[in-house]
């Protein structure tokens, strides 16, 4: 059977990122590597739970994405969490940097996934939480969880 040519795996998702953020707006952007890291992206071993992406000059990097090293490749085995560049168009770079120098924003990447053979990384602007806004945002989910509860437990009677 033929694979979808659009078709695209998630390797490593920032869950944490939706909890501690609000996130404004998403962008898909490419990600520089070298031919041990997309090994090891594709075997799954990234994290990027701690990393974040900030504006260097008219650039946006990855900073502090952890991609093991791979285990088959030889003495020029990549840096674990070296900065590494990302690709996108220069509006929407022009947007990222705007959005963190002017409004405050920050740069936080949500999740990693293959895409045509190609290592995208999705982004998020997002502007931090506090306290009581993740308790809301707790709350406000429970109390989904329960509505579904209740309406499912009617159905079965």
């Amino acid at each position: 059977m033929k694979k979808n040519k659009n078709s695209s795996n998630v390797i490593s998702t920032n869950r944490r990122a939706s909890y501690s953020y609000e996130l404004v707006q998403k962008y898909e952007a490419g990600i520089v590597l070298t031919g041990s890291e997309i090994k090891s992206v594709r075997l799954g071993k990234i994290d990027i739970r701690q990393s974040y992406a900030r504006p260097i000059g008219n650039e946006i990097f990855l900073v502090s994405a952890h991609i093991a090293q791979y285990e088959h490749s030889n003495a020029q085995n990549h840096e674990p969490e070296r900065t590494r560049k990302l690709l996108l168009h220069k509006t929407e770079v022009s947007n990222l940097i705007k959005g963190v120098n002017e409004q405050g924003y920050t740069i936080v990447p949500t999740r990693v996934y293959i895409k045509n053979k190609v290592a995208k990384v999705e982004i998020a602007l997002a502007k931090g939480k506090r306290q009581y806004d993740k308790r809301q945002t707790i709350i406000r989910r429970e109390n989904e969880r329960e509505m579904q509860r209740s309406i499912k437990n009617k159905l079965k009677n």
